[in-house]
């Protein structure tokens, strides 16, 4: 595997894989790397001739307050994993090497629609600091497809958006979200957990869960799913953002006619702010 850290060096490789007619995929992460990384690495190795990884902790999708300084760095344990699941460069620029403005970009990617509700009603700028580090490095990488886990399925919703309306070469690949033996979605914001709340932190999946298997069975009260289900969440010591059902396409608040659904939240538990999802295809419904 190849390490670049700067871009000269990156877009030289892609160039020549470029020319040998090579199809490029690519996984931004913030690394921290966990196996459901690693899992987008091996959808990406299963339809590409490239896997390019990058690894940059962006401080545009980092609020006030948040964990920018002690999110949890660990390069030399990445590299190896990423080279033993066959990725083929790693791209891991310092700051200011993508932001050479004092550290900052002077022009901004934003979504608006899809960036100020749910998670981007609790972190508000967090999604336009990903529209804005993933259309640089899109740029950069010139990938013919990325994969994105949809454990973020908002960040996924916001960088298809995105593409098609910049019109960027790239298909956007979502990939299964990777979970513990007991239904937690796997994150690096994990370790943050003590092992009490990390015994509590599988409370959020099932409530989902619980929450989709209602709607499939039949149950249309939306609104009533979701204050049973904050009520539980409030119970097991976890305390909700959010807890929704959205039309899965574009967020859009969903109705009765809507056949493709997602039950998305967000809870903090001690340190950790714990994102996860589940979707809903009523495909078979009158």
């Amino acid at each position: 595997m190849e390490v670049f850290a700067t871009i000269e060096e990156l877009k030289s490789a892609v160039r020549a894989w470029r020319r040998e007619g090579q199809v490029i995929g690519f996984v931004p992460t913030m690394g921290n790397l966990h196996d459901g990384h690693l899992s987008l690495i091996n959808v990406a190795r299963s339809r590409a001739d490239r896997v390019v990884a990058s690894i940059f902790v962006n401080p545009l999708q980092f609020g006030e307050g948040e964990d920018f300084s002690s999110y949890p760095r660990t390069e030399d344990r990445d590299k190896t994993l990423l080279e033993e699941n066959g990725c083929d460069a790693l791209f891991m620029p310092a700051v200011r090497e993508l932001y050479p403005e004092r550290g900052m970009p002077v022009t901004i990617v934003e979504v608006p629609e899809l960036s100020n509700i749910l998670c981007g009603a609790h972190r508000p700028g967090h999604f336009r600091g990903v529209a804005t580090v993933v259309a640089k490095l899109f740029n950069l990488v010139e990938p013919d497809l990325a994969v994105f886990g949809e454990k973020d399925y908002q960040q996924l919703v916001v960088i298809r958006r995105m593409v098609e309306d910049l019109c960027f070469p790239v298909e956007i690949v979502g990939a299964p979200t990777g979970r513990e033996d007991d239904g937690l979605a796997m994150s690096s914001r994990n370790q943050y957990l003590t092992e009490s709340e990390r015994r509590t932190a599988p409370a959020l999946h099932r409530e989902l869960a619980r929450a989709a298997g209602a709607i499939a069975d039949g149950e249309q009260d939306f609104g009533k799913i979701c204050d049973r289900s904050l009520a539980a969440l409030w119970e097991e010591g976890l305390k909700p953002d959010y807890f929704e059902i959205r039309r899965a396409s574009d967020l859009a608040v969903a109705g009765e006619e809507d056949r493709h659904l997602v039950v998305l939240a967000a809870v903090r538990l001690g340190r950790a702010r714990l994102i996860d999802n589940e979707r809903i295809d009523l495909i078979n419904r009158n």
